[in-house]
């Protein structure tokens, strides 16, 4: 039986880690902790455990990440070397989707864009919208300092209450832009909007502009296919939004099963394209 390649993405507080044998994925777990060693050490015992996996079956260990700097030897003595996030989410983008060329969206703290095609990885620029910019600007509206709390604020929220309409401001139909099309994110604030209101404004402007930036990134390319991962990919809200964004774009939004966790699944893919690895 072939031995397994693990990849691991290392985060400030959290760490995903994933296993490929023979080019199939094993089951991945995530781990948070304080700081980014605790995290990775507590998500490599729980993966090898849940998993059934002995040390001497796996043959290397390939980390990424903004918290893989804080890694400067072999785990548990298995080979192990660091990679560029860029390359892993390029490479785990196509790997998910099967596709041969995409812009893959990592949507984290903030949000990177990059284009992957026939192995080929460059990075095209990206956002400080992100993770953060929806936690920073909760705390200081609403007092609420997780995702999780937002989610639950916003579910009962109104756009209209926040947001200013293409239909608020034009009498007419414009081309591709229905009236309920934003036309000013915060443009349209009632006298007294609700928490849950102000939790759906913050959530429609993040995803809006990622959404928008990630159409204007596939201008310098030959493709209409994008692809989105991180953990704000596996959120209902974002669904919703690149949704309406596909219903006036020719963009195609692709949010693969596991989203969370592609950027740990190029890490081990560096292995078999022998590329980035140091």
């Amino acid at each position: 039986m072939s031995k397994i390649i693990i990849g691991i993405d290392v985060g400030g507080s959290i760490t995903k880690i994933v296993g490929l044998r023979s080019n199939e994925l094993i089951t991945p777990v995530s781990v948070k902790a304080n700081d980014p060693t605790a995290s990775l050490f507590g998500a490599f015992g729980k993966f090898v455990d849940a998993n059934g996996i002995n040390l001497s079956d796996i043959e290397q260990v390939i980390i990424t990440g903004v918290g893989a700097s804080y890694i400067d030897r072999d785990i548990y003595g298995i080979p192990t070397v660091k990679t560029e996030e860029f390359l892993a989410n390029g490479l785990g983008g196509l790997y998910m989707t099967n596709l041969k060329k995409a812009v893959i969206v990592s949507m984290g703290t903030g949000t990177s864009i990059i284009s992957a095609q026939d192995g080929e990885i460059k990075h095209l620029g990206g956002t400080g919208i992100g993770g953060g910019t929806i936690i920073g600007l909760s705390d200081i509206m609403l007092g609420i300092r997780s995702i999780k709390g937002i989610i639950n604020k916003s579910e009962s929220g109104d756009l209209r209450n926040i947001d200013l309409m293409v239909g608020d401001i034009s009498k007419t139909s414009l081309p591709n832009l229905p009236p309920d099309t934003t036309a000013s994110n915060f443009g349209n604030v009632t006298d007294r909007p609700s928490e849950n209101d102000i939790a759906l404004g913050i959530l429609n402007l993040v995803f809006q502009s990622i959404a928008m930036s990630a159409v204007f990134a596939t201008k310098s390319t030959d493709t209409r296919d994008i692809v989105l991962i991180g953990n704000l990919a596996t959120l209902k809200a974002c669904n919703d939004v690149f949704s309406a964004v596909k219903s006036i774009t020719d963009i195609n939004f692709i949010i693969p099963d596991n989203a969370e966790f592609a950027t740990a699944i190029g890490a081990a893919l560096v292995h078999k394209t022998n590329a980035g690895g140091k």
